[in-house]
């Protein structure tokens, strides 16, 4: 083909393939198929390219659910989470742990994410006692064939991985498993080395694993394979086999340097990474105090079942967001990194036991709220002017807090409080992601004014908020489809008579709907309530809830009304079209 236009992530051109079955002049059958042209390389000392252009992966893990939503695949929901993902500077998605809706996969194609396709969560030795070890012997080669076989065609896909954490990096005796909420720690844990393969004849883990990668080139021999892997040793079982194409770590930064030695000619990449514990709108201070949280095997309460929303909290296992990064920016045979997650999911709660009922790992939250973390990566990954300053100014007088500034484009900012200048500040050197000032709260006004060369380039300003007046509500859009399944996201936000957040507001939100449309669910945000995602009510969590509505099949105006107890109503018309 010549003067074909290739598949970018910033430009991700897809052509239409028709294929048709033909006797004589008869068409019997045609199909439409998607295709893109792109080139990928993973080189052990320049790490990630596509088409000839060095390119780090900056990708997200993220598990199946769409929050209050649960599982079912719906695709306004999902382009929801990958728009937000791309827009925060994402290139790249690791579906964990198995393979993903097609609809994820037609949507990373035309909007330009690149994806690590993976198979597995466990091989023959389980992690729990119900999980898929119990079927591995019997579709393992069904499934994973399957996978390459519907998905191969997609120009997002850019690697296969054929498992996360699996047991099989160390000798097992007996398929026992572990209790689920000890997964992560004991994965983590040193191992004996002589549970580790000896340079004697080729262990059964490790047959698996060349098992398990002759099955997948034979079905697309133009991608590489790599797998998700605690251990990183060389004589781990599964890169003992010498069937990993591509060394991929989860976690473990600190041994990142060591990969040109313990891997010569191998390509590396961190198939998992960061673990950060956060909480929209939470902060611990001091905040330059790192809380290292255990996991759930060691005794741990904390009644509040909050974790910090400066980068300043993670578990035992990993490092923060900030930390994290810096080993991926300038470690140039690293091809990049997929951070564990870019959503928070429902489930495993670390490091809580009930009531919390789903994750802190999230850059946003169940809800759809991004955490501070986001504008990190937004000032690191895109070209967007970012001035994000953090947290709030609602404080007790006298308080001391930290005010953190995540910003790009600039050399300096300068904070004012009140209107008085509190100084300039600039990222000392290039291992540097914010800046912060530690001031004792007065009520009034926070402003910052990123500058470069001395010209002012942003501002942003935080008021104290006084006390909650009215509801605001933000639609993502005002029109849906007549089609039964058409969703608008909507953001209930608490206020004051001004506008400002009250970033302390809980109050209880209630929803009510005329017209051809249902309350999809609702949500906050918060990873330990308890009340109902299909309901028509909810608790505002630090000042924000969301309700999502679902379009009927019949066309015509919606009209949605928001109350809460000592506040003004709210109220907003949507509009249903066939088209």
């Amino acid at each position: 083909m010549t003067n074909a236009k290739l598949w970018w992530p910033h430009a991700p051109y897809i052509y239409k393939v028709v294929s048709q079955l033909i006797d004589g002049k008869k068409v019997l059958d045609r199909d439409t198929t998607t295709m893109g042209l792109r080139n990928i390389t993973f080189d052990a000392k320049k790490g990630f390219a596509i088409n000839g252009r060095n390119t780090k992966l900056n990708g997200v893990c993220l598990h199946g659910d769409l929050g209050c939503l649960g599982s079912a695949i719906n695709e306004d929901a999902l382009y929801r989470q990958l728009r937000m993902m791309k827009d925060m500077g994402a290139n790249a998605i690791r579906c964990s742990h198995n393979p993903p809706a097609p609809e994820l996969l037609h949507m990373c194609d035309t909007m330009g994410l690149m994806v690590m396709d993976e198979a597995f969560d466990q091989w023959r030795t389980g992690k729990t006692q119900f999980d898929y070890a119990l079927f591995f012997d019997k579709w393992a080669e069904k499934d994973i064939t399957d996978m390459v076989l519907r998905d191969r065609n997609h120009p997002s896909i850019i690697l296969w991985s054929i498992g996360n954490e699996v047991l099989e990096q160390w000798n097992t005796d007996k398929n026992q498993g572990v209790d689920l909420d000890d997964v992560n720690i004991l994965l983590n844990n040193a191992r004996d080395p002589s549970r580790l393969a000896d340079n004697k004849e080729l262990s059964d883990n490790s047959k698996i694993t060349r098992w398990l990668a002759d099955i997948v080139r034979r079905n697309d021999p133009s991608r590489l394979i790599t797998a998700g892997c605690n251990e990183t040793s060389p004589s781990n079982h599964l890169f003992k086999s010498g069937a990993i194409d591509v060394i991929g770590f989860n976690y473990h930064t600190k041994q990142v340097a060591k990969v040109p030695e313990n891997f010569p000619g191998k390509p590396f990449l961190l198939t998992e990474s960061v673990s950060a514990l956060q909480t929209r709108g939470f902060y611990a201070m001091p905040s330059d105090s790192i809380r290292r949280l255990p996991g759930k095997r060691r005794p741990f309460i904390d009644t509040s079942f909050l974790c910090s929303a400066y980068d300043n909290s993670c578990t035992s296992w990993s490092a923060t967001h900030e930390a994290t990064w810096d080993v991926v920016k300038h470690t140039p045979f690293c091809s990049g990194q997929f951070i564990w997650t870019g959503f928070d999911y429902i489930g495993e709660p670390t490091p809580f036991n009930f009531p919390a009922r789903s994750s802190y790992f999230g850059i946003v939250d169940l809800a759809g709220f991004p955490k501070d973390a986001y504008y990190l990566y937004q000032s690191e990954w895109t070209n967007k002017t970012v001035l994000h300053l953090f947290p709030h100014w609602n404080w007790m007088p006298g308080q001391t807090i930290d005010l953190w500034c995540y910003y790009n484009n600039a050399d300096e900012v300068e904070l004012f409080v009140n209107g008085q200048s509190r100084g300039v500040k600039r990222k000392a050197n290039e291992h540097e992601y914010h800046v912060m000032w530690r001031e004792r709260f007065e009520p009034g006004t926070v402003r910052v004014v990123s500058r470069k060369a001395g010209r002012q380039v942003a501002e942003r300003t935080v008021n104290t908020a006084a006390q909650p007046h009215h509801l605001r509500l933000t639609p993502n859009r005002k029109t849906l489809l007549a089609n039964g399944r058409s969703l608008v996201f909507i953001t209930v936000e608490v206020v004051d008579k001004d506008g400002n957040l009250c970033p302390w507001a809980e109050n209880e939100v209630f929803f009510s709907l005329n017209g051809h449309a249902s309350i999809a669910g609702v949500d906050n945000g918060s990873p330990f309530s308890l009340e109902r995602f299909k309901d028509n009510r909810r608790k505002a969590f630090f000042g924000k809830c969301l309700v999502v509505v679902q379009a009927g099949n019949d066309e015509g105006e919606v009209n949605l009304k928001a109350k809460s107890i000592g506040l003004e109503d709210a109220e907003l018309k949507l509009e249903i079209k066939a088209k």
